[in-house]
């Protein structure tokens, strides 16, 4: 039976890629050769930091088929180039316990930096996420809402395995008899499409919070008797994302200028007659799964499915960007005692709806007020160099 349903969702698919325009090709990326003097700060950042983000990297890029790419994009090497480097940062010690000017010599033997110019430029947007704290507990709660656990019918299909011409898109939805339809939108489940199903596993007191949860893809739980738990995300119902920042600004709600995290937060708290409408025009629904107890954890799980590392984790566009790619970021942050130059060594381990283009990235701030603080504020302009192994010899 499982057979057949895949075999219609082929079918169905193949249609809808013959009554579709011909995709648009990707925007394009070019690769600077640089030598490290060029990057700004390289000699006060402490790199020995990012020599623990790219250990977490390396435990799932060390199970890879050697004789494989690394990347979608050829220019990035072999998973052997990148495996040499993993075994190689192995041998520096301890993650934690490594001098910085030996993370930095350790970098510097390795790769060789690349400016990266997206679409005719060095400059894109960069902005922050968080992981927020939620009080909530297994029970049903008065006045509380849901985190659901994956459905287990979305079905994603990769429309590159029925043609180059769609290679890197991809659909998801369900099957409604021999059709594969879209999923339910967050208003539809919200109001009740998967009720009956058993999905719900902890429940939250503050429905908005849970809204900008599923934004930020991972959180932690406080439960009445102090334990935390961490949540991640499990699977997403395939609606495009929309920032509903964007509508709050169409109506003259908001400024561009005003608009940051806190800002929608405290509209949405200020219009509780408005707040559920203005959140279900983001049809994009997120579902969860129970990773446990905070303190039993590292950090929560990126797409690369290793633990985040605050302020040395960046989610990008995938297209464009491999996971477990160190990334040399120059930009700013929004401190809350002023715009500061954030110039940091980072490594690709998450991606998000909202990342979209050949330089732009979101950097994760950990957890507590501070990085609610800055991730919800931050819009900033910046540019980045993408490091690659220097056995791998990229032509732009």
């Amino acid at each position: 039976m499982r057979l057949a349903s895949f075999g219609l969702v082929a079918a169905a698919v193949l249609l809808a890629a013959c009554e579709r325009p011909e995709p648009e090709p990707l925007p394009p990326f070019e690769l600077e050769p640089a030598s490290f003097d060029a990057l700004n700060g390289w000699r006060d950042d402490a790199a020995g930091e990012a020599i623990t983000a790219l250990g977490r990297s390396c435990a799932p890029i060390l199970r890879r088929d050697p004789a494989n790419a690394f990347g979608s994009d050829p220019r990035t090497g072999s998973n052997a180039d990148w495996q040499a480097i993993c075994r190689a940062a192995a041998e520096l010690g301890q993650p934690g316990a490594i001098d910085d000017a030996a993370a930095r010599g350790f970098f510097e033997t390795w790769f060789q930096p690349y400016r990266v110019i997206g679409e005719g430029s060095s400059e894109g947007l960069f902005t922050g996420y968080f992981e927020p704290l939620l009080d909530g507990d297994l029970a049903p709660i008065p006045g509380g809402v849901p985190l659901r656990r994956a459905p287990g019918d979305i079905i994603a299909v990769d429309l590159g395995q029925f043609s180059d011409d769609f290679a890197g898109e991809q659909v998801r939805g369900r099957l409604v008899g021999n059709r594969l339809e879209p999923y339910y939108s967050r208003g539809e489940i919200e109001r009740g499409s998967l009720d009956g199903r058993e999905l719900e596993f902890v429940w939250v007191d503050d429905p908005i919070k849970k809204f900008f949860l599923q934004i930020q893809g991972s959180g932690l739980v406080r439960l009445a008797d102090g334990r935390l738990l961490r949540v991640g995300y499990a699977d997403q119902n395939g609606r495009v994302y929309r920032a509903i920042g964007r509508d709050l600004i169409e109506m003259g709600a908001l400024t561009r200028e005003e608009v940051s995290l806190q800002t929608i937060d405290a509209w949405l708290r200020a219009n509780p007659d408005r707040a559920e409408e203005i959140m279900d025009k983001n049809l994009s629904y997120v579902f969860f799964t129970l990773l446990g107890e905070a303190d039993a954890l590292e950090g929560p799980l990126g797409a690369q499915g290793v633990p985040l590392q605050p302020e040395r984790s960046l989610a990008v566009d995938r297209r464009f960007i491999p996971y477990g790619a160190p990334i040399w970021l120059e930009t700013t942050a929004p401190f809350p005692d002023g715009e500061q130059p954030f110039r940091r060594l980072m490594i690709a381990q998450d991606t998000g709806g909202a990342i979209r283009g050949g330089v732009r990235g979101d950097v994760f701030w950990g957890t507590g007020d501070l990085a609610a603080f800055v991730a919800g504020h931050m819009n900033s302009r910046g540019s980045y160099y993408l490091m690659l192994p220097r056995a791998a010899v990229p032509a732009s």
